[in-house]
């Protein structure tokens, strides 16, 4: 996600020229944007990360569940 702001305040400081980011060329965001492409849509699959997130968010819920089912029983 950082990755994501830094080439929308890139975008955004070279569109309205702003101090030396209006001599920055355009090749470099968009060099950021298919870095960002390539890391979101192929290294980090390959590195498992996105299956770690979603693993992490089902394991909140179970324990969400688990907790509310054990205070009912109280």
């Amino acid at each position: 996600m950082p990755l994501i702001l830094l080439i929308l305040a890139l975008v955004v400081l070279r569109f309205f020229e702003v101090w030396r980011f209006a001599e920055l060329s355009w090749w470099w965001i968009v060099g950021l944007m298919v870095f960002a492409f390539i890391w979101f849509e192929y290294i980090e699959k390959m590195l498992g990360w996105d299956k770690k997130k979603a693993h992490d968010e089902d394991e909140k819920r179970r324990q969400a569940r688990v907790k509310k089912s054990f205070d009912k029983r109280k």
